[in-house]
């Protein structure tokens, strides 16, 4: 680990927020959906440059339909690496929005929030679906947890209604599954909890800590598999489209040598 490292991407980072973030502002008031869209992209592609995450892409995303994309979650680091390779809102989990800092980024990207809990289940099922009205596509972590990588948590069948109701169903909503998987941490394998750790956030730790050891290394490479897309209205149950995007995501997992650099 290199101390020196943590001041020089903590500049980095905050001097690329500071140019940014003003044009992010000024594109949401004006409500023009596509360059608010575009600018978290490229936001996202210069954060993964400043925190030395190497993204390689497996397959191609979807760009024919509305798609939910589907993918399993490591770390609060997946966000840049996945938002420099898609144009979509994230579903995150409602915490997220107060956080330091981050919430406020999360905000930025347009991020749908989500609490979970039984009382506002169906408020955040509609606001999820008019997301969708809207025409925008999402990102979802359906395990509900970020974990190490080294497997896939079942998926929680409760999010995969927002594409089988009536109104999603005849807008003709695609899901699309993708897979994480962590090739190198520190330019090495991570073959120990350790080196794996460095990147994936799981458990009970702490965010600052580990933010900070990660920015004392030399970065990560992550690769995105994308698998075919399903359409909804050829599987339209909830928990028959989550065992189905989990078997594809979980398969993806199993195979981290097939990587084609994009």
């Amino acid at each position: 680990m290199n101390v020196l490292l943590t001041p020089l991407k903590l500049v980095g980072f905050l001097l690329w927020c500071l140019i940014m973030v003003p044009l992010q502002l000024v594109t949401m008031l004006l409500k023009n959906r596509n360059p608010a869209y575009t600018l978290p992209w490229i936001w996202h592609k210069g954060v993964c440059r400043v925190l030395g995450l190497n993204v390689i892409v497996e397959g191609s995303p979807c760009t024919d339909h509305q798609v939910i994309f589907v993918c399993n979650h490591m770390s609060y680091l997946d966000i840049p690496v996945i938002g420099s390779v898609l144009q979509a809102s994230f579903v995150a989990k409602g915490e997220v929005a107060k956080w330091p800092v981050f919430g406020f980024l999360s905000k930025l990207q347009q991020t749908a929030f989500i609490s979970r809990s039984k009382t506002t289940l169906g408020h955040d099922k509609n606001n999820l679906e008019s997301m969708l009205q809207d025409g925008r596509s999402m990102i979802i972590f359906p395990e509900g947890t970020s974990t190490d990588g080294r497997n896939v948590m079942p998926f929680k069948s409760s999010l995969f209604s927002i594409a089988t109701s009536e109104e999603a169903l005849a807008q003709d909503i695609w899901l699309q599954p993708m897979t994480l998987s962590l090739i190198t941490v520190d330019r090495l394998p991570p073959e120990t909890q350790r080196l794996r750790d460095l990147y994936a956030w799981h458990g009970d730790m702490d965010l600052a800590p580990h933010l900070s050891a990660f920015t004392k290394i030399r970065g990560a490479t992550v690769k995105i598999t994308f698998h075919p897309p399903i359409q909804a209205r050829s599987l339209p149950d909830r928990k028959k489209l989550a065992l189905a995007c989990h078997e594809q995501v979980s398969q993806g997992l199993a195979k981290p040598g097939l990587a084609i650099a994009a």
